[in-house]
């Protein structure tokens, strides 16, 4: 993990539980002798996530409908640490704003983002319920003038229709649904709830998520050469363009399609979360002399 990572040594259950009284009826002592949750109950992932941001964030309201994904904090706050790097190494400072692209109804990386370097961001989501959901959380944690949420109302768009012709950002990030349907997405809960030890032909995820969250017509490589196709349109608005990619097949025909679209650098940043290794990979189409521009007017 990142070194600012505030979860690299586990969780403090006893703290998290002082924080979030309901976490403690889902904390328990295992086989092994270690303090933990069952991770595949949905109940005490989203309790234990709650807690976590209300002892390490500042969050003190995190509410929103159970059927919506749980974005489980320490994987979430390391892409926003590599983020952090990424503008640090290039030079990019001062006045940061991000833009996530899909912010959910938990509105995750703006939370932490705004959190752990004060940045700035502008958060779009295609689903008006769950807009609303971000809303709320926003108000109720006066955070509305440090994030804005904008609404994507074209579902074949990414990124146009939410930045501004004139407008820039220092960096976009982006979750994208990982499934082509609904089972794609169905076939890999049931694999992931064998993992757990849950031998059970119901679907139950760990972490909720709706259809919007979860599947892409085409599925990731489908949405991520959508992204990059409109980054190619915006290629001054944003420094850095960033994409979580969960299969590395797809990594190799993003850097293809780069180079074609005349992106002038392409990075791929790895996260580690114990045993799991998860990419980043970052784009910029802005040459070396409109770096230098951009940071000189920061």
């Amino acid at each position: 993990m990142h070194k600012n990572n505030k979860h690299s040594n586990g969780y403090d259950f006893e703290l998290l539980v002082k924080s979030t009284p309901k976490l403690e009826e889902f904390v328990f002592t295992n086989n092994f002798g270690n303090v933990t949750i069952d991770f595949a109950n949905p109940q005490a992932v989203k309790l234990l996530n709650t807690a976590l941001l209300k002892q390490h964030y500042g969050i003190d309201y995190w509410e929103f409908p159970d059927a919506n994904l749980v974005p489980p904090i320490p994987g979430r706050v390391e892409y926003i640490h590599a983020i952090h790097n990424l503008l640090k190494k290039s030079g990019v400072k001062e006045k940061i704003t991000v833009l996530d692209i899909g912010t959910g109804a938990s509105c995750i990386y703006p939370l932490l983002g705004h959190a752990e370097y004060g940045w700035h961001f502008i958060a779009s989501e295609i689903d008006k319920q769950a807009i609303k959901s971000a809303q709320t959380i926003l108000i109720k944690n006066k955070l509305s003038k440090s994030i804005e949420l904008r609404h994507q109302d074209n579902e074949q768009n990414i990124l146009t229709g939410i930045l501004k012709p004139s407008e820039k950002v220092s960096a976009a990030m982006c979750n994208p649904p990982f499934y082509k349907d609904e089972e794609h997405a169905n076939e890999s809960t049931l694999l992931k709830q064998k993992g757990l030890g849950k031998q059970s032909s119901k679907v139950v995820r760990n972490f909720s998520g709706t259809a919007k969250e979860l599947w892409y017509p085409g599925g990731e490589k489908a949405f991520v050469h959508n992204y990059l196709y409109q980054s190619s349109l915006l290629k001054t608005n944003c420094f850095w363009y960033t994409c979580l990619v969960s299969r590395t097949q797809h990594v190799l025909s993003m850097e293809t399609s780069l180079k074609k679209l005349g992106a002038t650098d392409f990075k791929i940043l790895q996260i580690s979360l114990g045993n799991k290794i998860s990419r980043v990979v970052a784009w910029t189409f802005l040459t070396e002399k409109e770096q230098l521009e951009w940071n000189s007017k920061a």
